[in-house]
């Protein structure tokens, strides 16, 4: 049965159970107690037939749930005449599945909003005009015109000199984010500025915003481990409650007093509660742009132990960045770096595309270069105005300039030089590197007030590389050097102090990562065979927002755990009073579902969590 049919049944029961209910006690107040009495078993028949279909079901699959003591309440009343009790049960059980559907609705609301916001169609442009196309005949290559307020079909990169997104509905991003010319644009996001043409470089099926809805179908589809211990819980709270119902018949004699104890045990806040509180737990995770693909991984994640990082991506940027520019002539840095840049348009190694990015960060503004000769892997030369410029490895520049190969800052581990030479001379160093992120230190140390009691490094980097770099973090080990298979191991081995959370980008994570328990991949840049194989998927490049995950999934937890002892200490302590006879079946009825609702009102604070620490929090862009 599809959901839909499935919601519809559950009104149809709710309906029924009130309408049976409420012309039951207009009958009985109008002097007609034989019809009353119809009136309210009219009501329970088929909400308990409905329930029993539920537990032919769950014992087929193997399964013995909580609902067995809910039907067992209403048969026994049926059947000792306490049909107004039964009617009361029938009606507060159905009203409880009417309310899970209503409460996992309103959890779920971020996660529909994904789904229901898919483009079907793109614009084009094509031989001079423009074509709307259906989403999936979009190819690499296609120039797409993306008009205010469209959500942006496919992965692709700005093909305008400007363009302003709000991404707030995949990353919480409250201010629109301001992307230059060939800065990639996130399917899924929203056209909040001028129209703008985007260079699709995915397709529809292969996009970020395709990758996304599909890991929300996997989170809907899920069932928390911690419904299944309540499930298994169920034979003992089953056993408990058998047991004082026939203690008190057999001690008293009062098969009534047998009725109020079964009417009173009914257990929706196992039922209900635990899911309802981590479904909500989801939404929020999402709200903050941590993906999480089911509630099994965000409960497993409230008991992680061990992190183990990956580093290029993950712990650091991921990309080379000028972290400083080294002069040898008079020119100031940022004409260095603009003759520099200005050179480098024309090259499609990484380093090269690192320094025009950087000088576009700086508004440099930038000539379009003459004469280009490049060598690829060493470096390009050309003309840029009147000026001749070389770029590239120190020997590569040295050799055109005759020069002696000595004059050159020292290198710290892991880190670029990159030469320029003007007119003939040395003109300076540009400093790269793959710097370690700025958060990093407090990322981990929210990590630990969250519960990590150890986390290492695991690199296919070199070991020397990978500690001086991560020098001052307190890691607790470093594995360097490793394969994507030596990882697994690394994971695997450390699994004996607890659950491992395993944190990475690449396609070599991603083994590591399905090993995990809990596998994060850096999904805003990260390789797709990574976010595939991940569990939770950050949706923004901020390591820190798995500290916001975490926190959300510990407390998520946390309320669930509650509402599961609370709703069995009070049924307990029901079930004890209703034996002794000081409450009546249709008290018991009654008494019962106010705790229900308690405990689910008490779940539904999952959906109000927000992360304390301030790393985690959604932030704005600065728009320009």
């Amino acid at each position: 049965m599809d959901q839909t049919a499935t919601d519809r049944l559950k009104t149809a029961l709710i309906a029924l159970a009130i309408g049976g209910l409420v012309l039951g006690l207009v009958l009985q107040f109008s002097g007609f107690p034989d019809l009353a009495r119809l009136a309210w078993t009219v009501g329970v028949v088929p909400v308990l037939l409905a329930l029993l279909g539920e537990i032919i079901v769950s014992l087929q699959r193997g399964e013995v749930g909580l609902d067995i003591v809910a039907a067992l309440s209403m048969a026994a009343a049926l059947v000792a005449g306490e049909t107004l009790a039964a009617a009361v049960v029938a009606v507060m059980y159905s009203g409880g599945t009417f309310l899970e559907s209503f409460a996992e609705g309103r959890a779920r609301r971020e996660m529909h909003d994904l789904l229901s916001r898919v483009p079907r169609t793109a614009t084009r442009h094509r031989n001079g005009g423009l074509e709307e196309l259906p989403l999936e005949a979009v190819r690499p290559g296609d120039r797409l015109l993306i008009r205010q307020g469209d959500v942006v079909p496919v992965d692709g990169t700005v093909a305008s000199d400007t363009a302003f997104v709000d991404t707030s509905a995949l990353t919480g991003e409250p201010l629109p984010v301001r992307l230059r010319r060939d800065e990639e644009a996130m399917s899924g996001s929203t056209n909040a500025g001028d129209a703008f043409d985007l260079l699709a470089t995915r397709r529809a099926e292969e996009s970020t915003y395709a990758g996304i809805v599909r890991l929300v179908e996997s989170a809907q589809r899920s069932k928390a481990p911690m419904s299944r211990l309540a499930d298994k819980w169920s034979l003992g709270f089953l056993a408990v409650t058998v047991a004082i119902a026939s203690a008190a018949w057999a001690l008293t004699g009062d098969p009534i007093r047998a009725v109020a104890v079964l009417v009173v045990a009914t257990p929706c806040p196992l039922i209900l509660a635990v899911p309802v509180a981590l479904v909500a737990g989801l939404s929020r995770a999402a709200h903050f742009g941590v993906l999480v693909k089911g509630s099994s991984p965000l409960e497993t994640m409230a008991r992680i132990k061990t992190l183990v990082l990956d580093k290029t991506g993950t712990l650091t940027e991921g990309s080379a960045q000028v972290v400083s520019i080294d002069r040898h002539l008079e020119l100031p840095e940022a004409e260095i770096l603009r003759l520099a840049a200005s050179l480098d348009q024309v090259s499609k190694h990484p380093v090269a595309q690192a320094i025009v990015a950087t000088a576009r960060d700086r508004d440099l503004v930038l000539t379009v270069p003459q004469q280009v000769v490049e060598v690829p892997g060493d470096g390009v030369e050309g003309m840029v105005g009147n000026t001749h410029v070389i770029v590239g490895g120190h020997r590569f520049v040295e050799r055109r300039i005759d020069g002696d190969g000595s004059d050159h800052p020292a290198l710290a581990a892991g880190s670029v030089l990159v030469a320029v030479a003007v007119d003939g001379r040395l003109a300076g160093h540009i400093v790269m590197s793959d710097p370690l992120r700025g958060d990093a230190e407090a990322v981990l140390d929210g990590l630990r007030r969250e519960g990590v009691n150890r986390i290492l490094l695991a690199t296919g980097d070199r070991e020397q590389v990978a500690r001086e770099l991560t020098a001052g973090l307190g890691l607790d080990g470093i594995r360097a050097g490793l394969t994507p298979d030596q990882k697994v191991l690394v994971v695997l081995s450390e699994r004996k102090g607890g659950p491992v959370m395993m944190v990475g980008d690449g396609v070599n994570d991603a083994p590591a990562l399905a090993a995990a328990d809990v596998g994060v991949a850096m999904g805003a840049r990260g390789a797709a065979a990574s976010a595939e194989a991940a569990d939770v998927v950050l949706l923004v490049d901020e390591l820190g927002r798995l500290v916001a995950g975490m926190e959300i999934a510990r407390r998520a937890r946390r309320i669930a755990v509650e509402s599961v002892v609370v709703g069995i200490g009070l049924s307990v302590l029901a079930m004890i009073a209703a034996a002794f006879g000081y409450i009546t079946p249709v008290q018991g009825a009654v008494f019962q579902e106010v705790i229900d609702v308690a405990v689910i009102l008490n779940a539904l604070r999952a959906l109000r969590l927000n992360p304390r620490d301030i790393q985690a929090r959604p932030h704005a862009a600065e728009a320009e």
